[in-house]
């Protein structure tokens, strides 16, 4: 039985053409500089993202670590969303691993922070206070439900933040998703930012990998702090080839996810018992919740799904999200609102 798996976008697997470009990769010794693969990966990210310099790295996760590490000092705030990846589910590594302290703000319904809410947490020159270091953004932002951040609102934390000193970090994870919501280059969305990380392993289907951009001295330190994290690779070329399919290839068709979310998202709606958390998605995650007349909890809908076939990203006691991407196609959208319907019943 094939499985369509909907729990999220980091299931998806690499498409023939990047298995056989991985095949054939060039490679050499990263650490040194030596793999041409990796440093055409780098000098497209680069490009894409509107800054002079990109790093390879092995995930998210330690491209936000570094970005962080790479411009704050032990003790400084780093200015976030309560409901920021970063601050949510990266184990705390700033804190742990770089003395640096999350100062929250509320999230909005459409992902951004209050530019007033900004201007008050930034810290004044008090000297019992920590200093305000760097602010992050989320774009799209996950726990708002895939929503986009306008390059109009980056660019107005980015003047923000130069107002005070500071720099902004942008969590891009899926910026080619917001791009293509928005019917921008990626660049647009980025430039704004100091520093920006995006993921090659979500919906670009990429095996392994995230991209950590910014100027060439911040990539010099970031390049130094991957090191220290243990996260050089040597003959990375075999991971790089599938980056670059990645980034050339497969952010074009990101549409096509987005359809096919909001074509979940309207079935969904008309299923009784299930509501939508964020209305129709913007970019490709859809957030239901189950009502109480359904007897079912969202972790029983998905043992039910599971035995047809079905996965589903279980987030709350009555909520789970689905996230299409390249390997969810028309029939399995059907496939689903077909076996929701039945659990309805």
């Amino acid at each position: 039985m094939d499985v369509i798996d909907l729990r999220s976008d980091t299931v998806s697997h690499p498409t023939p053409e990047m298995r056989q470009a991985m095949a054939s990769a060039e490679v050499g010794d990263d650490v040194y500089g030596d793999d041409p693969t990796v440093n055409r990966l780098q000098e497209l990210a680069a490009r894409k993202m509107g800054k002079e310099a990109a790093l390879f790295v092995s995930s998210g996760t330690m491209g936000n670590l570094i970005g962080v590490l790479a411009q704050c000092q032990r003790g400084d705030e780093a200015i976030m969303g309560t409901l920021a990846h970063t601050f949510l589910f990266e184990q705390g590594g700033i804190s742990a691993l770089g003395g640096v302290f999350p100062h929250t703000i509320p999230n909005q319904p459409d992902g951004t922070l209050k530019l007033d809410d900004i201007e008050s947490a930034i810290r004044g020159e008090d000297v019992h206070f920590p200093i305000s270091r760097l602010i992050l953004l989320e774009n799209t932002h996950n726990r708002c439900g895939g929503v986009v951040l306008t390059p109009d609102y980056t660019r107005q934390v980015a003047a923000l933040a130069k107002k005070h000193t500071m720099n902004l970090h942008l969590d891009g994870a899926r910026i080619f998703n917001a791009a293509a919501a928005l019917g921008v280059e990626a660049s647009e969305l980025a430039k704004p930012a100091d520093t920006v990380t995006f993921c090659l392993s979500k919906a670009l289907c990429a095996p392994v990998g995230s991209m950590l951009c910014g100027s060439k001295e911040f990539i010099y330190k970031a390049r130094r702090l991957r090191k220290q994290l243990g996260g050089g690779m040597r003959q990375a070329g075999v991971l790089a080839a599938a980056g670059i399919i990645a980034i050339e290839k497969m952010s074009l068709r990101l549409g096509e996810d987005h359809a096919r979310a909001r074509r979940l998202a309207e079935g969904m709606a008309n299923i009784p018992g299930f509501h939508l958390d964020f209305g129709m998605p913007s970019t490709n995650m859809v957030f239901v919740s189950v009502d109480e007349s359904i007897k079912y909890s969202a972790r029983e809908i998905a043992e039910r799904l599971s035995a047809d076939g079905i996965k589903v990203g279980v987030t709350g006691d009555r909520r789970f999200r689905l996230v299409t991407h390249y390997w969810i196609n028309d029939a399995a959208v059907e496939k689903t609102l077909s076996a929701f319907a039945r659990l309805s019943k």
